[in-house]
């Protein structure tokens, strides 16, 4: 089973959009081309239970971003 997960985006006036559903895959790319960086919220009902966490306190995500951006140190 796949799992979904949802982002906040920023706009271009500073508002939040909610983003997805999203695959984990899609998540995951968007976290290596930075498109999702630490701060950014993400939810899923089955991972985060539907609560909003930053991107750096979900530990797989983290160790993604930490391996495609060895040169941002710890966020």
């Amino acid at each position: 089973m796949s799992v979904d997960w949802f982002y906040l985006s920023t706009g271009f006036f500073g508002g939040h959009k909610t983003v997805g559903p999203v695959s984990e895959v899609d998540l995951l790319k968007k976290i290596e081309s930075g498109k999702i960086n630490p701060e950014t919220m993400l939810s899923s009902t089955s991972k985060t239970h539907g609560h909003w966490m930053k991107m750096k306190d979900i530990r797989a995500a983290k160790k993604v971003w930490d391996k495609s951006h060895p040169s941002s140190g710890a966020a």
